[in-house]
This record gives C-alpha cells, structure tokens and sequence, in this order.
C-alpha cells in the first residue's frame, strides 16, 4: 500500500525545501530553510520509524550534514546526491542504508551500462537505488541529470523501467517541472509508474495535501510511494502536517 516516505534535502550544508527546477551553480528558489540540523530531522523519522526515507545533497557542500544525518538514524535512510562507484560504499558504512544514484550513470549525456555494473559491483543490486527523475518533454518524460539541468535521451518509460529493474532494488522519481511548487502532483506520471514499476518506486514532485496521498494510492493502485516535502509542516508548509502521515501511514498497514 502506498507510504509516506520522508525526506531531508540539503542545499549549501543546510535542511532546505527548493523548487527543483530552479537549481543552477548560483544557487536555487528555495521554499524553506530550516533552523534545524541534518541530524534533528534523521531523528525525527527515526523516533516514529518512519522508513525508507531519503537524503539528498543539492551539489557541493553537504557533506557534513549529509554524514550527520546518515550516523543519527544507521541503515535508516537512503542518500544520494553525486554517488559513483568511487564512494558508494564509503556512504553505505556511513550508515545509509542504499546509495542512490543518477548523474553518474550518464556518459556524455548516454545511458552507461558500463558504470550502471560498476557501482552495482561495489553495492549489490539490493542496496542501490536508481533515481529517475525527470522532466516532461513532447516526447514524455525523459530522465533529468545534473541537478535536472540537463535533458537525457532515456525515457521514462514500462520498458526503459522493466529493463533497469532488474538492477536496482528500487526507483526514486521526482517529477522536477513540478517539484517544490506545491501545485499538485503529476497524475500521469504516477499512473504510468503504477502500472509498470515491477519493484518499489517513490514519486516526489508537486504533493500538497493528504489527499495527494490518497491520489498516488488510487493512481497506483497502493503501488507508488510518495514523498511530501514543502507542503509539509516541519518545512514551513500549511498543507499537511508529518503527524497526518504517520497517522496515514499506520493505516495503511
């Protein structure tokens, strides 16, 4: 059944809420800095077991919190955010629990296969996380890298994700023409990913509301997970608050 799955996205070595499309070397629109730590929010999840969590470094400077957030809560959340084969597993004995990863999967903006093996030789298919995040075109949605700047020719597609599920033990997809603008999510999309994800997958991208819950798990069939972030209270939104999730996800079992 559908989940809540909580985030912590970090920009510039502190908690922030951004609009995904917006983020460049300059900086990004950002929804929400908060006064908190890393830590204090991988605490927070981790007090009312709130799994399956991510944490994702917005380019450089998070290494600090993104490690601080990963000790608080061991084998408790997922991080991404500039992984590769290189320094995969050093975030895996830092505590998290998968690495997930996107960028570096692309090679002159083409699908590697080649380093997809490589990283997967260092973590196992079970404890890594292909992000498929992406931006929609005329042709549909195509996978997004360097911080959703740069348009790949890979489509999010049934056979694009029934090819790679088989070496991944999940897909993480942020909608990013909709992330961080609280103006609902997009319903195709997780349609799409509902109906032909053959392993777990968690959408991120435009939630507002509880009922943006309730929508993933119609669309999907109980079959996508759903990450809410500006929209919530502990970002500084007024759409849903994190009790309203627990209470949901307790619900759902």
């Amino acid at each position: 059944m559908t989940q809540f799955r909580p985030c912590i996205d970090l920009h510039q070595g502190q908690v922030k809420q951004i609009v995904g499309g917006s983020l460049n070397d300059q900086g990004a629109d950002t929804n929400f800095v908060s006064e908190y730590s890393s830590r204090y929010y991988a605490e927070l999840y981790r007090q009312h077991q709130l799994t399956g969590g991510h944490v994702i470094a917005l380019g450089a400077g998070n290494q600090d919190a993104a490690l601080e957030a990963l000790s608080a809560w061991p084998l408790g959340l997922q991080f991404g955010g500039g992984v590769n084969a290189d320094n995969a597993g050093a975030y895996l004995e830092a505590g998290a629990s998968h690495v997930i990863v996107t960028s570096y999967l692309f090679d002159k903006g083409q699908f590697s296969w080649e380093r997809l093996e490589a990283i997967k030789a260092v973590t196992g298919k079970e404890r890594l996380i292909l992000d498929l995040s992406c931006r929609r075109t005329e042709q549909g949605w195509h996978i997004a890298t360097d911080r959703w700047q740069t348009i790949t020719e890979l489509a999010v597609n049934a056979d694009t994700l029934a090819q790679l599920s088989s070496h991944c033990a999940e897909f993480l997809i942020h909608a990013a023409d909709v992330e961080g603008l609280q103006a609902g999510i997009d319903e195709e999309l997780v349609k799409l990913l509902g109906q032909a994800c053959p392993i777990p997958v968690t959408y991120a991208g435009g939630a507002r509301s509880l009922e943006d819950l309730k929508r993933v798990s119609e669309l999907s069939a109980g079959k996508v997970d759903l990450t809410i972030g500006s929209a919530l209270d502990i970002f500084g939104g007024n759409g849903v608050t994190l009790d309203e999730c627990i209470a949901w996800n307790r619900q759902q079992g």
